[in-house]
């Protein structure tokens, strides 16, 4: 009898099913809903993603979704940690993306230990720009916290980039994206982290945020095993095109299931399901199903310090 395969497990999943995460009154309801339809889409585990917003706001948010998954048990096997995605994010045009400049902040330890007690010590990754001061203190404490910190919304220069790797940082999330749509053609960021061996990248794999030759070219920049694969979805993952919301951002989402901010061009997270992934990286990259499936499960849990099964 063929061994049971993991589940897959999406490092950054904003919102599912209609219900967007960055809420303050998702009901239990609403959220179990969410967690059947990610199973249906064969995904079993998640870090629920925060992204930028006050602290005092990202702590309430944390605080209700610790109790709400005290009452789930379905809740508590999907959602194994949390991913806070900003606020310590370069507030800079092109860099920071969807998230509201005007919440952003410098890194601060304090306000880690804030984040964290709040979430119940579960938070497992942070997103950050680690140009901003105080950034590699920042870094090593996280990581002394068993949190794995990711570079993004970021265009650290490599001094930088040497001095946040140096106090422990390992990920890179979703390379190609959250940068401006003009580049100098060799010196930019994505240049930049592609060449660090040392870091894992992370890409989403729908052909939308990345162009499938383009992605092939990143993939194959990166030595085997540092690429792994996400969704960064929000609500309208699972769910049918229309109007969502994205914490204050009002997004739509059409047949060709983009999502846009509401009066702009620019993206705002994914309609991805990880289910089609996988089969997006088996027709994009040529991989075989195991190593697609590898990727987008065993290695993630693997770069997170956590448990596969």
């Amino acid at each position: 009898m063929p061994a049971k395969s993991a589940p897959l497990f999406d490092l950054q999943v904003n919102g599912f099913s209609g219900v967007d995460f960055q809420q303050d009154d998702i009901s239990l309801v609403e959220l179990e809903r969410a967690m059947q339809a990610l199973l249906f889409h064969r995904t079993g585990k998640i870090l629920l993603t925060l992204i930028t917003d006050s602290v005092d706001n990202l702590c309430r948010r944390l605080e209700h979704f610790e109790r709400l998954r005290k009452q789930s048990s379905l809740a508590q096997s999907i959602i194994v940690g949390y991913h806070i995605e900003g606020p310590w994010l370069l507030p800079e045009p092109g860099y920071m993306g969807a998230h509201p400049p005007e919440l952003m902040e410098l890194p601060s330890i304090a306000n880690f230990e804030r984040l964290s007690a709040a979430a119940g010590g579960h938070i497992r990754l942070i997103t950050l720009a680690p140009e901003l001061p105080g950034s590699p203190e920042v870094i090593a404490h996280c990581v002394q916290q068993n949190t794995v910190v990711a570079i993004g919304h970021s265009n650290a220069n490599d001094q930088e980039l040497d001095a946040a790797i140096e106090a422990g940082l390992t990920l890179c999330t979703h390379v190609g994206n959250g940068v401006p749509s003009e580049l100098h053609r060799h010196t930019n960021i994505m240049q930049r982290l592609l060449s660090r061996d040392e870091l894992t990248a992370v890409f989403i794999p729908d052909g939308i945020h990345i162009p499938p030759a383009t992605l092939r070219n990143f993939v194959r920049a990166k030595p085997p095993g540092k690429a792994l694969f996400t969704t960064d979805a929000m609500a309208a993952a699972g769910a049918p095109p229309g109007r969502y919301t994205l914490g204050s951002t009002s997004v739509q989402v059409g047949t060709d299931r983009i999502v846009r901010e509401v009066g702009k061009d620019n993206f705002a997270g994914s309609a991805l399901t990880m289910d089609s992934a996988v089969s997006n990286i088996e027709n994009f990259l040529g991989w075989t199903a195991k190593q697609a499936l590898s990727a987008c499960s065993v290695d993630v849990a693997k770069a997170l310090g956590l448990s596969a099964s």
